[in-house]
């Protein structure tokens, strides 16, 4: 009996290590056999080339993916990228943002024992410790701190549901329909959720802001704590290793699994890849590169609307004299089209000779038209998918007739008008 209660401790004590470690782990840091070797990766990849049948995506491993182009947030390649996923610690790239934009980088923050409590990915915080927002920020993204997040989220807001409201009504302002926030440091709850895109319209938005982009951009970085330094060193396997690489934020729980968000700039072309819910890190970090390689050597700008604009010049040559005027003072129209929000996009290269335009318009209009009066519509299609759509503007106003201009007209034309009458 007392053999079976010592038994039954030790095996007690065994699942409850198994617990912390699974915990302790529930984030952006791994055990050591879980590092990878970049330069492993990337002699790996086979070369991306066009088959018979076109350019091949890459085979990736992670449930959910996206890659867009940061000028126009274009999407590139994706899968499940609308399905709403866990985010684990990517939820971090709005906490960054919230907190930047509602305090002074300077305040000194004292942690309290609810922040210094908070498991997962640590920054190693205890209550009553004292550093800056801006340090703070450091261990947030860098370390993927959960007690500098509750921290932050504290300082700020008062309490994380209150600072989860900020989260949301940020969220709201940048139209992430599918996004929803319970937490500042994304530890698996049911409501608390992202998309592939989303994510990615978030982090395009996060990084425009020069104190975020230069955190999320640093690899090692002291910080102070009660006046002691200590260095951090990001968690992104992909800072520094791969060619381009500017940012911005890993992620790990149970329920999200691998999860990266990367930031990659060569040459004209700067793009966004999320992966959301690979099985290994390996695999997060395997399916990144495969993404971004793919990206980069199989995609290039085209100016669309100078593809646009060839084509409007081509259809007024053909269809202008078409429109009639009733009652104007001048059958004269001089007519443009609204510029697309953006002036070239990222094209794969098997696709760039497959755009087509359409013109839709009113052929017969009628005076007084004013200056920037829609008339028709001008579209651009990509493989049956929209790439622009915008209005045929009038670019000039044209008024109504009055008895002076018709009378001025029966002056200059009496004799033709007399002769007509004449012969009838």
């Amino acid at each position: 009996m007392k053999l079976f209660r010592i038994y039954r401790k030790i095996i007690l004590l065994f699942l409850i290590c198994m617990f912390i470690t699974s915990y302790v782990y529930a984030d952006d840091l791994s055990p050591s056999e879980d590092i990878v070797d970049i330069s492993e990766i990337l002699n790996d990849i086979e070369s991306i080339e066009t088959s018979s049948d076109g350019i091949q995506i890459p085979t990736i491993n992670s449930r959910a993916y996206v890659v867009i182009d940061r000028k126009s947030n274009t999407i590139l390649v994706g899968k499940n990228e609308n399905q709403k996923k866990k985010m684990a610690s990517t939820t971090k790239i709005m906490t960054a943002l919230v907190v930047i934009e509602h305090t002074n980088l300077s305040d000194t923050v004292e942690i309290s024992k609810k922040a210094a409590s908070t498991g997962g990915s640590r920054l190693g915080l205890k209550t009553g410790d004292k550093l800056t927002v801006s340090d703070l920020l450091y261990g947030l993204m860098m370390r993927s701190g959960n007690d500098a997040a509750v921290a932050l989220a504290e300082h700020v807001a008062g309490s994380i549901t209150d600072f989860a409201n900020l989260m949301n009504e940020k969220a709201n302002s940048l139209g992430l329909s599918n996004t929803h926030f319970v937490t500042p440091h994304g530890l698996d709850e049911d409501e608390h959720y992202t998309t592939a895109y989303e994510l990615a319209l978030l982090s395009n938005y996060a990084m425009n802001n020069e104190i975020f982009a230069k955190i999320v951009g640093t690899k090692t970085y002291t910080i102070t704590i009660n006046r002691y330094p200590k260095t951090l060193s990001n968690t992104n396997e992909l800072l520094g290793s791969l060619n381009g690489v500017y940012g911005i934020k890993t992620g790990f729980t149970n329920g999200a699994n691998r999860c990266l968000v990367t930031c990659c700039k060569r040459g004209d072309m700067d793009i966004i890849c999320v992966v959301l819910g690979a099985d290994t890190k390996k695999y997060r970090t395997t399916d990144s590169i495969k993404l971004i390689e793919y990206a980069f050597h199989n995609f290039t700008y085209v100016n669309i609307e100078e593809i646009i604009s060839n084509h409007f010049e081509i259809w007024k040559k053909e269809n202008l004299s078409k429109i009639t005027i009733t009652k104007g003072v001048s059958n004269y129209l001089d007519i443009t089209f609204e510029n697309p929000p953006y002036n070239s996009i990222p094209v794969r290269s098997d696709l760039i000779d497959h755009f087509h335009v359409y013109i839709n318009y009113d052929s017969n209009l009628n005076a007084p038209i004013t200056k920037g009066t829609p008339i028709g519509t001008i579209t651009l299609e990509l493989e049956e998918k929209t790439i622009y759509s915008g209005n045929i503007l009038v670019n000039t106003n044209i008024d109504h007739k009055n008895i002076l201009d018709y009378l001025y007209y029966f002056c200059q034309n009496f004799s033709e008008i007399f002769n007509k009458i004449l012969l009838t």
